[in-house]
């Protein structure tokens, strides 16, 4: 058995792919438009890990998917969790769990997903502004 991709639905792809690629920095592996079905399918993938993608499934005709909290959060392990962090914030992403230790923090996409990140090998010191930095919402 070989793992293939996480599948989300978004409801708005614009805002979805400036969040993924953007600010995340995944890149488009492919996309396929579906016209009998209404809907497009967008493979995204992060450049270390090429094979482990995200499909993104926007449906054309609008949906409510709620905000359900099953569905848990995609993983990233990144170089520099505070480099990441500001990354992020410059794209207009609120930090809902700071990286306070060094280690860990999580944010959302425009559609609720969690995205956890975390810093590759041992974390590292805790530095300001993150250190007093309170969470945000929830992920």
């Amino acid at each position: 058995m070989r793992y293939l991709h996480t599948m989300v639905r978004v409801r708005d792809l614009d805002a979805s792919l400036r969040f993924f690629c953007d600010a995340l920095g995944l890149h488009e592996t492919r996309r396929k438009e579906y016209p009998q079905g209404r809907f497009t399918l967008v493979f995204l993938a992060a450049s270390e890990s090429p094979e482990a993608e995200v499909e993104l499934t926007y449906n054309w005709d609008p949906e409510d998917y709620g905000t359900a909290r099953n569905f848990g959060h995609l993983a990233f392990a990144v170089d520099d969790i505070y480099a990441a962090c500001e990354r992020l914030q410059a794209q207009g992403v609120t930090i809902n769990r700071p990286p306070r230790d060094g280690r860990m923090a999580f944010v959302r996409s425009p559609d609720l997903i969690s995205i956890e990140l975390l810093q590759k090998g041992d974390a590292l010191p805790p530095r300001e502004p993150w250190t007093s930095m309170p969470n945000t919402g929830t992920w």
